[in-house]
């Protein structure tokens, strides 16, 4: 049931990925969401097969790091009893959908993002492991900066839209055509060449000239969409933020205990479902200002066998002194695995020391090299001072 894998694409349950502190397992949440018992569960099972560390991902999803290869069979076994499982790897990969954490019971998004994942199950057998999908239609866009290729969204005047991404208009669609729509233009990604070797992403075959057939082309702008949302109260419930993404299984059981579900977001926070103030518990991020927010890390060495040295650290060191209209990513290496894409400050980890790029991303070309984490730290003002 289980397959031991090389790095190079997102892991899952079924088909993990080994890093420097053992097998990290990612678990996708149904629809976005764990209930109170099965975050309990989750939280159990990292501290026993796992080294009691959880990572919340960009993806929405939850990763049990640390696990031994002896430990991974047992932990899925449990795992199934606990939460659904795919039947294999392959829909495993296929189910990656993005679902907006502020739905209420009386919309479309829940039954979307089902219908989406029973869709996927049965195909298209060929899109890439990193193609998704986003159910955002709320009326307005919170997921429009969160990495999906499919968007079934709303429009300015609040009918259903599907959006190919990249694309600047989208398709109007009825409730009951919206996800056959979806499907069909993920076909058209596969059948028109976007998906080639396994990688491939619809922004970038749009923007290379591809041009989407007459009946999936749209002409409808979208809603307007919202800023990121932070640490605060929503109508929804409360959302925390764990210090990079990151949380204890002892943590994780806390919020178990103040919910009756937990939505997952691609921003590394959990939305806690009908609350109505915040939750008090150490290493949890519950104000909008605090600096922590103002950087993101991987995680670093040694968890991390591409990584050159520590992040999280000497992320957190920094944050102080990083303006609240900036944002410092720190990299253990040039992948950027964190924060893919360009911030005003970036510190990438080499054999030599940290390169400092400015206004781009990991892989830019630095503005200063061989940076000490030690000197940083002494003086952060070397961040911004020297040009």
């Amino acid at each position: 049931m289980s397959t031991v894998a090389i790095k190079g694409w997102c892991p899952g349950a079924l088909r993990p990925m080994r890093s420097g502190d053992g097998l990290v397992v990612r678990i996708r949440p149904h629809g976005g969401r764990v209930d109170a018992k099965e975050a309990a569960g989750i939280a159990a099972l990292a501290a026993r097969y796992g080294n009691g560390l959880i990572d919340l991902t960009s993806r929405a999803n939850l990763q049990i790091r640390g696990v031994s290869d002896d430990g991974h069979r047992p932990l899925i076994e449990e795992l199934s009893r606990l939460h659904p499982i795919d039947k294999d790897p392959e829909s495993e990969a296929r189910r990656n959908i993005l679902v907006t954490p502020f739905w209420s019971a009386s919309d479309d998004t829940c039954s979307l993002a089902a219908e989406l994942e029973r869709g996927l199950a049965m195909g298209p057998p060929d899109l890439p492991t990193k193609f998704g999908f986003a159910v955002d239609c709320g009326a307005e866009r919170v997921l429009a900066s969160a990495s999906a290729d499919i968007r079934i969204e709303r429009s300015i005047a609040g009918e259903l839209i599907v959006r190919a991404d990249g694309a600047e208009h989208g398709r109007p669609v009825s409730r009951r055509e919206a996800v056959k729509v979806a499907l069909t233009l993920a076909e058209w990604f596969v059948n028109s060449g976007g998906a080639r070797g396994g990688r491939g992403r619809m922004a970038a075959h749009i923007g290379a000239g591809a041009k989407l057939p007459a009946t999936l082309r749209g002409h409808v702008e979208p809603a307007r969409m919202i800023a990121v949302p932070r640490p605060e109260l929503h109508p929804q419930g409360a959302m925390v933020g764990p210090a990079f993404g990151q949380v204890t299984h002892v943590a994780l059981t806390y919020l178990a205990g103040c919910a009756q579900g937990l939505r997952m977001t691609p921003w590394r926070m959990i939305l806690l479902e009908g609350l109505h103030e915040m939750p008090r518990c150490e290493g949890l991020i519950t104000q909008a200002d605090d600096p922590i927010l103002r950087v993101v890390a991987c995680s670093g060495a040694p968890a991390c066998r591409e990584a050159h040295a520590e992040t999280r650290a000497l992320a957190a060191a920094l944050a102080p002194h990083v303006t609240a209209d900036s944002r410092l990513h720190v990299s253990g290496c040039a992948k950027g695995c964190a924060h893919s894409g360009p911030v005003a400050l970036t510190l990438v980890a080499t054999r030599e020391g940290f390169d400092l790029v400015r206004g781009g991303s990991a892989r830019d070309a630095p503005a200063l090299r061989g940076l000490s984490a030690a000197h940083m730290i002494a003086d952060p003002s070397v961040l911004t001072a020297a040009r």
